[in-house]
């Protein structure tokens, strides 16, 4: 009995086949079957067993088969054991990209030339070789017309290109990965779905200290422009996830609430800011300002302008008292 495949690879090609399969069909999550089912260990162990087992099988059948042959027999069977297995395709293929000669027939491309009994072979250039050449040669000319000639596009608005589909593909990272936002990356959520989801959160956590209408109670009125440690979402955020002043704040809320949770419920918190509660607590803090809004000339210049007439009015005053 011959086989082609010797038996130190048949057995780890099956093992590691039946070890694939095994993974494959059995569901254990983000670990391997092999971790997750310490049983399947003996199941392994048992196929590793079995193969072994098969090829000792095998080896005694053929020994005893090779047993019962006559003499010329076992010669041709040794023969024919005896000879190499040969990828016969793989060496035509190469034959075919190189053509190169044997040794036997180099005496049929020898050159007359003779140097100091060196002699000079008339080998043409491997196939690979040339092919690849006249790639280039094809490859060159498509580059030329398409970038010098049409100008299809240039290196700056590929690059232009490409920063736009990055910074798409963050956007679309920032709303598949809100619980990595900090109080340094958080963003106000005005999606519909945040701030409901927020205004679940404030209804389940905070009523107790700021009421439904955030009026305030135990806890400061959220529904004017005071803050006690200043208002916009990251101060807010940053209040809810840390906790208020030492002693007499409200609890920080990172052990309990996700990134994402804090950032819509410091969202909604937000909204809040101009609503009339019933019964709205009297002021607590100073009134907050974003450092990086735009600044607003429009209420510099009417209070200019409504100053103006009183000075002017002032200084008539004066001057009729003078006048008097």
């Amino acid at each position: 009995m011959s086989t082609k495949t010797p038996w130190w690879i048949r057995v780890p090609v099956l093992f590691f086949l039946i070890f694939g399969l095994m993974e494959y069909f059995i569901d254990s999550g983000d670990k391997l079957a092999i971790i997750e089912y310490p049983i399947t260990q003996f199941f392994l162990l048992l196929v590793l067993m079995i193969l072994i087992a098969i090829e000792l099988i095998l080896a005694s059948i053929e020994n005893i088969m090779f047993q019962t042959l006559t003499e010329e027999g076992k010669e041709r069977y040794l023969e024919a054991k005896g000879k190499k297995f040969e990828w016969t395709w793989a060496k035509n293929l190469m034959e075919k990209l190189t053509r190169s000669r044997s040794i036997e027939k180099e005496g049929e491309i020898v050159l007359d030339h003779n140097y100091d009994g060196i002699r000079e072979l008339d080998n043409v250039l491997p196939p690979w070789w040339t092919y690849l050449f006249y790639a280039t040669i094809v490859f060159s000319i498509v580059y030329l017309v398409r970038f010098h000639v049409i100008g299809e596009y240039d290196q700056t608005s590929e690059y232009e290109q490409e920063v736009a589909a990055a910074q798409l593909a963050i956007e679309e990272y920032k709303r598949t990965a809100k619980d990595l936002v900090d109080a340094n990356t958080v963003e106000f959520l005005s999606d519909d779905s945040d701030l409901a989801a927020g205004e679940k959160i404030f209804q389940a956590n905070c009523v107790a200290c700021h009421m439904a209408d955030g009026g305030g109670g135990i806890g400061p009125n959220l529904a004017d422009k005071y803050w006690i440690l200043g208002g916009g979402i990251k101060n807010i955020f940053t209040t809810i996830s840390e906790g208020g002043r030492d002693g007499k704040g409200m609890i920080a809320w990172k052990q309990t609430l996700k990134p994402v949770e804090m950032a819509q419920v410091a969202s909604y918190v937000m909204t809040m800011e101009g609503n009339t509660p019933a019964n709205p607590k009297e002021a607590e803090g100073e009134i907050w300002v974003d450092p990086n809004a735009p600044e607003d000339t429009n209420g510099t210049e009417s209070e200019t302008e409504e100053a103006a007439p009183e000075e002017m009015e002032q200084s008539g005053d004066s001057t009729n008292v003078a006048m008097n």
